[in-house]
């Protein structure tokens, strides 16, 4: 099998589904564009996979794959997915100006390509561990800006289901410890809340929440700084009960230094942020052998959460999936990410990927296509 080309076209949603119901603010693009790539081959399969853009870059990422990386792909085998890999991650060396995501994205697009030659799900690849795997909730920071908000998005969620709640909180302890507070109130005692700030607090802004957070018993602390910060990140792990969860924006091949350093608890990670599925694997086989529990973390594009959910099915180490706004869960036909009445997501048993797509919905949404290298 032989790959022969490239397509990729430009899925426009408005900015208005995730702002709203307040206006988009002022500098922020009006739309969000969303790559959807498919990668042909000689003989008929093709591999899908996507991209996101909620700050202008979808259109210009999408430019770049096929730029950079169409010679890499065209001619080569896809079931080689690893040698394929292996070349991408040599070329990330003077990429300067480019993350991994990029062909992270591209990998996803490679595993469908072999299931579906397989007649296999990828998680079966994978080495199937579990059929479905829980899902909570994350709050959009708009939903939640005063405590009667939080009261109102903690009991909405329970009640949509979902086995826990994530709240996306960045104001400050004075501004969110009240807010920490009444989540927990409304939850209960026991129902699992976390916390994501975003990497917007000072240390001691992060230890006064930190140690609510041990009071409260929130499952963990999330990117209270930038994930450069390993010191800071060390020291506020070492000081509270609650685990600090980072390493979200860490590449592959800088991550075993935050758990050789005790920097954090538990790791973070998806197929876009860790170089694929075939980075991802990799990044659990660190952790299972260094003894991190891996939580993976919402793509906010549909088909890259899919393959989220098919790396869960194949893993003990992940407690949860993360579920965002539905605004990331458009196009696929039987919404295959939605939860069921478990508080599951079950994992799609068809090849490859497993899932349709709604080709109508994405014509009706495509703003552009773009087909082989500007070159």
């Amino acid at each position: 099998m032989t790959i022969t080309d490239i397509t990729t076209r430009i899925v426009r949603q408005s900015s208005a589904l995730w702002y709203g119901p307040r206006p988009i603010p002022a500098g922020y693009p009006p739309y969000f564009d969303f790559p959807l790539t498919t990668i042909h081959t000689d003989e008929g399969i093709e591999g899908y996979t996507m991209d996101y853009g909620p700050l202008g870059q979808g259109r210009g990422s999408a430019h770049a794959l096929h730029d950079i990386y169409y010679y890499d792909l065209v001619g080569q085998n896809p079931l080689h997915h690893e040698a394929i890999w292996q070349r991408f991650r040599a070329k990330q060396r003077h990429l300067y100006n480019f993350r991994e995501t990029i062909w992270g994205n591209l990998d996803v697009a490679l595993w469908d390509i072999k299931g579906k030659a397989a007649g296999m799900s990828i998680a079966v690849l994978l080495g199937k561990y579990r059929d479905k795997v829980p899902v909570y909730s994350s709050c959009p920071p708009q939903t939640v800006t005063t405590t009667e908000e939080v009261e109102e998005q903690v009991r909405l969620k329970i009640g949509q289901g979902f086995r826990g709640i994530k709240l996306q909180l960045s104001g400050g302890s004075e501004a969110d410890i009240p807010r920490l507070r009444k989540a927990r109130e409304t939850a209960g005692a026991d129902f699992p809340l976390m916390l994501d700030s975003s990497a917007e607090l000072s240390f001691e802004d992060a230890l006064k929440i930190g140690y609510e957070l041990d009071d409260l018993k929130y499952e963990w602390f999330e990117e209270p700084f930038p994930d450069a910060h390993i010191l800071q990140l060390k020291k506020l792990a070492q000081a509270i009960r609650t685990p600090v969860l980072a390493a979200e924006t860490v590449g592959l091949f800088e991550l075993p230094h935050y758990m050789v350093d005790a920097a954090i608890d538990i790791v973070r990670g998806d197929v876009h942020h860790k170089s694929g599925i075939t980075g991802v694997m990799k990044a659990l086989g660190m952790c299972e052998m260094m003894g991190y529990e891996f939580e993976i973390h919402t793509a906010a594009s549909p088909l890259l959460d899919i393959a989220n959910l098919h790396v869960g099915c194949a893993t003990r180490l992940t407690r949860f999936l993360e579920s965002h706004h539905p605004m990331f869960r458009f196009g696929l036909k039987g919404n295959p990410l939605e939860i069921r009445e478990d508080g599951c997501q079950h994992c799609p048993v068809g090849p490859g990927l497993g899932v349709e797509i709604d080709w109508d919905w994405m014509d009706d949404h495509t703003v552009e296509i773009l087909k082989g290298c500007s070159y």
